[in-house]
């Protein structure tokens, strides 16, 4: 990482966030009400496998919502990270679901049961 990149507060705070919590969604809206449909389709996911997650509004914060796309260098929201490792957006973790390697990739981590 660039000493640019570690004297970012905002990116400080995303490492912290995603160190903090075994599954974060950074996403527009929250997982109650998203205020998109490729978050929403995020959040369907997550909620169809059962697994804990946390869900970071980015549209509360334009150095956040900025900061994210430059954390993760991905250009797109949502943002799945999941044990501090990022994961992909809404068509990588769709993929991942229609394959079933998201949910044996989550029940590896421990973090759903078979």
């Amino acid at each position: 990482m660039s000493e640019a990149a570690t004297a970012n507060p905002v990116h400080d705070w995303i490492a912290k966030s995603v160190a903090e919590h075994n599954v974060v969604l950074f996403m527009k809206g929250e997982p109650e009400q998203p205020r998109c449909g490729f978050s929403a389709v995020t959040v369907q996911i997550l909620d169809h496998l059962g697994v804990d997650f946390v869900g970071v509004d980015v549209l509360q914060s334009e150095p956040l919502r900025e900061g994210i796309k430059t954390y993760s260098d991905w250009p797109t929201i949502p943002q799945l990270y999941v044990k501090g490792e990022f994961v992909g957006g809404c068509d990588i973790v769709k993929e991942m679901f229609q394959s079933g390697e998201l949910k044996a990739m989550l029940e590896e981590q421990g973090l759903i049961t078979a």
